[in-house]
């Protein structure tokens, strides 16, 4: 089982007083093993976070909890992440007061405890990306430690949530050698794609348990927001999905999708499916978050009647195929 999601429709009675904008949360799910002989990824979505692990929250507030984990090497760590991370941000002792504070020490000791846990060298060498998305009010956090991505729709225009760490951003670079890490052809150390992850247990020197500094860092980077009534889903999806969208084509593919059907799980299905029609062979997994019941409205166009196009992530690749049949 590569994922955990229980009824994925919740409603946030608890707002700022100065807003009248209620965040209607629901979402939906779909992976695929794509090309790939066996499903590293794994997922989870829970509605209220809390409840699930039987603890009470100030005036009951309602904590959702959504998280996309792309593993390497194996599905250990994944697994081991999707089934553990959500319990130890709960038993923080300062959950859920200092969220931002708790989330980022729970990436790191659910690292370490899977190091603690484990001894075998095969579960040990794998490892697993993590991106974690909690709501709770109308405040969105997201925790990103990996090329997981998401990307949120306000009124139509992608903003990116998240930061793909990888060896060609400068900043990751700049602190993997002020760590003693280096950069050899694209690879951490020569091994690794990614910057931050966790698992990745096996090579000498990259990280050690219970410290967020490392090369191989598993801290995450944390983006909050105030959720307002522009804002309309968050997209969630491991990096296979990515290589074949832009941030922009996801939201608009997804906008146009809502608008059909207003169904997150099949639209989780037709950005999955349409990645595979693309190209996309790797695992791949599309989490989806709505603020809203209702499904995203019509744009209309701008006053002076000018509509500006640009070609799209699928009609690019429709191009390059003809041209590369010339």
């Amino acid at each position: 089982m590569e994922k955990i999601c229980e009824n994925t429709v919740s409603l946030d009675f608890k707002q700022t007083k100065s807003s009248n904008f209620v965040p209607f949360v629901r979402s939906g799910d779909w992976s695929d093993i794509g090309s790939r002989d066996y499903m590293e990824d794994a997922h989870v979505c829970i509605s209220d976070l809390a409840k699930n692990f039987g603890h009470n929250t100030v005036d009951d507030e309602i904590i959702s909890f959504y998280g996309v984990f792309d593993g390497h090497g194996g599905k250990y760590a994944s697994h081991y992440v999707r089934d553990n991370l959500p319990r130890i941000i709960v038993e923080d002792a300062d959950f859920p007061l200092e969220l931002d504070k708790v989330v980022r020490r729970s990436f790191v000791q659910t690292d370490s405890q899977f190091a603690e846990r484990f001894s075998h060298q095969d579960v040990l060498s794998s490892g697993t990306t993590a991106l974690a998305a909690i709501i709770f009010g109308r405040s969105l956090l997201v925790a990103n430690a990996g090329d997981c991505r998401a990307v949120l729709s306000r009124r139509g225009a992608a903003i990116e949530m998240s930061k793909d760490h990888r060896t060609c951003c400068l900043n990751e670079r700049k602190r993997i050698e002020s760590l003693g890490g280096y950069v050899n052809d694209g690879y951490l150390n020569g091994q690794l794609a990614v910057t931050r992850a966790l698992g990745d247990w096996h090579p000498e020197g990259l990280k050690k348990i219970g410290e967020p500094g490392g090369p191989l860092s598993s801290e995450p980077e944390l983006k909050m927001i105030t959720l307002t009534k522009d804002d309309e889903f968050l997209i969630i999806g491991s990096d296979g999905i990515w290589d074949y969208f832009s941030n922009q084509n996801a939201v608009d593919f997804t906008r146009k999708r809502l608008q059909e059907h207003n169904d997150m799980k099949l639209c989780c299905k037709q950005i999955v499916e349409e990645a595979i029609k693309r190209g996309a062979s790797d695992n791949l997994t599309a989490v989806m978050v709505s603020f809203h019941q209702e499904a995203p409205p019509q744009i209309r166009g701008n006053r002076t009647g000018r509509v500006e196009r640009s070609i799209s992530a699928e009609g690019l690749h429709s191009l390059r195929a003809l041209l590369e049949e010339q």
